[in-house]
């Protein structure tokens, strides 16, 4: 058979944008397809094997009913057929084929290789009309808006996310999260149309068609919320936006069964002089009062596996490859032994991360992480706290993911070449950043989306970071675009709730320095903020990130004062109202990124 499966994402693309679907409407897929296919498609005279889930067979094409998308066939002769079914014999092939009265759709069609050149195009067009129903088209696309832009509202994004997941560039749980949303709303689609078609026959009075027409608009409901989860998968912007809320299912160990807290040495190679400075620096660097259990590994994968809550583990200097992911889940120190650049650990190999704590307290120090072929960020805190001191993080996707609940400290260290975000925060978390670089990466830092009810504000501390050459934004905000017409609207009514207190010094020597301190309190829809700044570029990006972020905390009280308003709460419990965001961001400096400092996201 003509293989042509193996298609680059260029080629498809190219053939349904400039030769199949161009600029035609949902509707008129099937139209322009059957256009395109007498065009380049031989009418008779070529084989194909017919090939189903429960046989293969050699069939000869005699017409095409291009409007039906459908091949006239008849058995060739020999007969040939592979099947799964020993008692599938040609007789039951005779009786099935007259059954579809000898028409079999085009893309259960592949042609057999012939190499007279004929049959080239008619194997690639067929190819292009099997692919796109297999993984572009689906049921309720006709019902969807019936515009002009099918192509670029879902071709284009489902064939980007087809070829992202072939080449392992999305996490494997939100490609399971998709095929499982895929099969939901096909099956809920499914019984929308059965449950349409039963009452458009029942009498226009009866009780049967009152309790069916509720239950269509709960699935109507239904497969709408489903359509839009796929919609934020499919497309690559919003998925890297809104990332993937994944549950960790490590189990914490918890402490020893004898109590006993053992220390893991790291090592390739164990020379004494080596072991000498390990027990004069690190392991008995004063009189030991009681014995310590030493155990030592090879890799620092083996040694983190081993670990119980309350263990530490010393890396010493050299280049360590893994294929496998960090799962840290109880409270260890994972510490180098020397400078970062000294300690590298490596990850190659294709995988879903690199580092995943969900330990209650998590640090590791001296050390750098170098990441390859992923498809997920380098360090992921699900829930505990994490801290990260004197690092070094060479990312390739997204650098550090803050999930909702967890706590991250970071301190002295550097972080690079994330195709992501640096940093991404999500709503409920706590970040703290003391003293970092953040460059190279596509945003430096990334708050997501706190503003729905169910979600708390992030506690976010920024303290004399460095974020600079980053593609886009220093550091942007996700929020909804109704936020932004909520807050022209009831930028009247915070005005009298709003506090601003500017002091800039005038000393010559100090003109130059960034002496930013800010407080964010909102209660009640009320705010203060104090800040000293100059009028530098630096004090500038610290001040605006601070107004943005005071802006969208104060909208999100009002919108929660509005919703207890309108259940008849009028008089609510000052705690009940508070949303307790406390924002430090201090002598940060944003130099020399694509877009600026601060920006944001509207979705």
């Amino acid at each position: 058979m003509f293989q042509t499966s193996q298609l680059l994402f260029y080629e498809r693309f190219r053939a349904y944008q400039d030769y199949i679907l161009a600029d035609c409407k949902a509707s008129e897929v099937k139209e322009f397809t059957a256009e395109f296919l007498e065009k380049v498609l031989e009418p008779s005279g070529w084989r194909a094997v017919w090939h189903t889930n429960v046989f293969e067979v050699l069939v000869e094409v005699t017409d095409v009913d291009f409007a039906a998308l459908k091949a006239v066939v008849r058995l060739a002769d020999p007969y040939l057929c592979e099947s799964h079914v020993s008692t599938f014999t040609m007789e039951c092939m005779k009786e099935l084929l007259d059954l579809k009265e000898y028409r079999l759709p085009l893309q259960e069609l592949w042609v057999v290789f012939d190499d007279s050149g004929l049959f080239d195009q008619t194997a690639l067009a067929i190819e292009h009309v099997r692919f796109f129903y297999q993984n572009i088209w689906r049921s309720w696309d006709e019902e969807e808006e019936d515009e002009y832009d099918y192509f670029i509202r879902c071709v284009e994004p489902r064939l980007r996310l087809h070829y992202d997941i072939l080449e392992d560039r999305v996490p494997s749980g939100l490609i399971v999260d998709y095929q499982n949303l895929l099969t939901q709303c096909e099956e809920s689609y499914r019984k929308f149309l059965n449950l349409r078609s039963s009452l458009s026959n029942c009498n226009s009075d009866s009780e049967q068609e009152n309790i069916s027409m509720v239950e269509g608009l709960k699935l109507y409901s239904e497969i709408e919320q489903l359509k839009q989860k796929l919609k934020l998968i499919e497309n690559p912007l919003l998925r890297y936006v809104f990332g993937y809320q994944k549950n960790s299912n490590i189990q914490a160990k918890g402490i020893r069964p004898n109590g006993q807290k053992v220390t893991h040495v790291v090592s390739s190679i164990m020379m004494t002089g080596l072991l000498q400075s390990l027990l004069r620096d690190r392991l008995c660097p004063e009189p030991c009062k009681e014995e310590i259990e030493i155990q030592f590994h090879s890799d620092p994968l083996s040694a983190i596996n081993a670990c119980y809550d309350g263990d530490t583990v010393i890396v010493c200097p050299g280049h360590y490859v893994v294929h496998g992911a960090f799962s840290i889940a109880d409270s260890i120190e994972l510490e180098g032994y020397g400078l970062p650049d000294d300690i590298i650990i490596e990850k190659r190999g294709k995988g879903d991360t690199f580092v995943d704590c969900t330990g209650a307290d998590i640090k590791i120090s001296s050390i750098k992480f170098v990441q390859h072929d992923a498809v997920e960020g380098i360090l992921i805190i699900h829930r505990g706290k994490t801290t990260l001191e004197n690092c070094v993080l060479q990312c390739e996707t997204t650098g550090v993911t803050v999930r909702t609940s967890a706590e991250f400290l970071m301190k002295n260290s550097d972080l690079y070449g994330a195709k992501g975000a640096g940093i991404e925060i999500y709503p409920g978390s706590k970040c703290t950043l003391n003293d970092n670089g953040i460059h190279h990466c596509k945003e430096g830092i990334l708050i997501k989306d706190f503003l729905d009810e169910h979600y708390d504000i992030p506690k976010i501390s920024m303290v004399n970071n460095v974020i600079h050459n980053n593609e886009g934004y220093g550091v942007v905000l996700v929020k909804p675009t109704i936020f932004s017409d909520l807050q022209e609207d009831a930028q009247d009514e915070t005005e009298e709730n709003k506090a601003l207190k500017v002091q800039t010094s005038g000393e010559a020597d100090v003109a130059q320095r960034v002496d930013l301190e800010e407080l964010i309190q909102c209660a009640a829809g009320k705010m203060e903020l104090y800040a000293r700044a100059d009028l530098s570029e630096q004090a500038e990006g610290n001040c605006e990130i601070v107004n943005e972020l005071v802006a969208a905390s104060t909208q999100k009280g009002q919108m929660k004062k509005k919703r207890l308003s309108e259940l008849g709460i009028t008089q609510a419990d000052d705690n009940l109202m508070s949303q307790e965001m406390f924002v430090s961001i201090v002598g940060n400096q944003f130099k020399w990124n694509g877009k600026g400092s601060f920006g944001t996201f509207l979705f």
